[in-house]
């Protein structure tokens, strides 16, 4: 994985210009697109696309201050239709556009080339174990919400707070099947996981496919397959966040198993009365790398 990351950041500086093909690249290496973008997010901190986006102002910034070139030629052979659109992703990249910064000669926000190297710390226990499931299916409440990578989620905090009490015990006389109780799942995630991109947040429990569920609450099903999960304990939810970076940082890049499209869901074994801690149970979904 790290080899087809560091592979991945070389097509970009070799197609800065242009589109290029990561579902390729990533098949080449006996890995999926979907996994593939999202180790880079995790590993980055940024999505690839937002990467790319930063490398290419940034040599373009080169040419713009050089001056040899009009600011039209510079956009088009950075793939911008138009010096509006390309000056737009020059003033989001460096806080200042291309006519003022020829002028100023800056300001400038340089992206480095990023180098991924595996540096296995150990310093999340990675207290884990796998598990194949057959179908089943998440019925609960649902909701649209941005994505938050840390700190509480105050739109689920929202519609979970919205719920009365009696709602909850019935959703838990509706769990059957594993993983059991209450669960918070996240489902249709940008593959980039870009902050503040749009998912779908169920509260909710599993059940058996054919187990009725009723007319009003939402479901997803799930397909048979496999599943890593991670056991946490600890502050909430600070331990079940720095736990989903380190299957990023740790435990991907040194297990025969890559992410597969599907709901990651996190059952809550146990909490404190305010929820300032809590032992949590990460379900992905995974297949063999």
């Amino acid at each position: 994985m790290i080899a087809a990351l560091n592979r991945l950041v070389d097509l970009v500086e070799e197609h800065l210009t242009e589109e290029f093909d990561v579902g390729g690249l990533a098949r080449a290496f006996g890995t999926t697109e979907y996994h593939l973008r999202r180790m880079f997010s995790s590993l980055a901190g940024m999505p690839l696309s937002e990467y790319v986006r930063r490398r290419r102002m940034t040599v373009a910034a080169a040419a713009v201050v050089q001056g040899a070139d009009d600011l039209l030629s510079i956009a088009v052979r950075h793939g911008y239709g138009s010096t509006e659109a390309f000056g737009r992703a020059f003033r989001a990249v460096h806080g200042a556009g291309p006519g003022d910064v020829r002028r100023d000669g800056g300001p400038l926000r340089t992206q480095p080339r990023v180098r991924f190297r595996l540096t296995v710390e150990g310093s999340i226990p990675m207290d884990t174990r796998i598990v194949d499931r057959p179908a089943f299916r998440l019925v609960g409440h649902a909701a649209r919400v941005p994505l938050i990578h840390r700190g509480v989620n105050p739109h689920i905090q929202h519609l979970v707070a919205a719920l009365p009490q009696e709602e909850h015990a019935r959703l838990k006389t509706l769990s059957d099947t594993d993983p059991a109780g209450l669960l918070q799942v996240s489902d249709d995630v940008d593959p980039d996981a870009t902050e503040g991109t749009p998912l779908t947040y169920l509260h909710g429990v599993a059940v058996r496919l054919d187990t009725p569920a009723p007319d009003d609450l939402h479901t997803i099903d799930v397909p048979a397959g496999t599943w890593a999960v991670f056991h946490t304990a600890g502050p909430y939810p600070q331990t079940l966040q720095d736990t989903w970076a380190a299957t990023a940082t740790e435990w991907f890049p040194s297990n025969p198993w890559r992410l597969r499209p599907g709901p990651s869901i996190v059952a809550v074994r146990e909490r404190a009365d305010d929820f300032s801690t809590a032992t949590c149970e990460l379900w992905l979904p995974v297949e063999p790398a």
